[in-house]
């Protein structure tokens, strides 16, 4: 017997999700594993600390040119962290 209310897994999933409120940590999460990626591994490097509040994303450096370098694309790098995961996870980047 074949049914016809039949839905895609990703939408029954995105659905749980979303009720259980774990939408936001999961893409909270998909945005801080990205960091390195957008960065390339040897920027990355340079990163101590990495988290998420209030939908600010805090990043701790160890080099300040490359923190005067990142603050002045700041825009460009929500914009294109947000894209990645699909989201509007994060405002701001403020770099310590």
């Amino acid at each position: 017997m074949r049914r016809n209310n039949a839905e895609q897994i990703g939408s029954i999933l995105r659905r749980y999700l979303r009720q259980e409120s774990l939408e936001s940590p999961l893409n909270e999460q998909r945005l801080l594993d990205l960091w390195p990626q957008m960065l390339g591994p040897s920027m990355a490097k340079y990163t101590r600390q990495i988290y998420i509040r209030n939908q600010i994303l805090f990043v701790s450096l160890s080099s300040a040119a490359l923190r005067q370098e990142l603050m002045m694309g700041r825009e460009l790098l929500v914009r294109k962290l947000n894209e990645k995961v699909g989201a509007n996870v994060i405002t701001n980047i403020i770099f310590r």
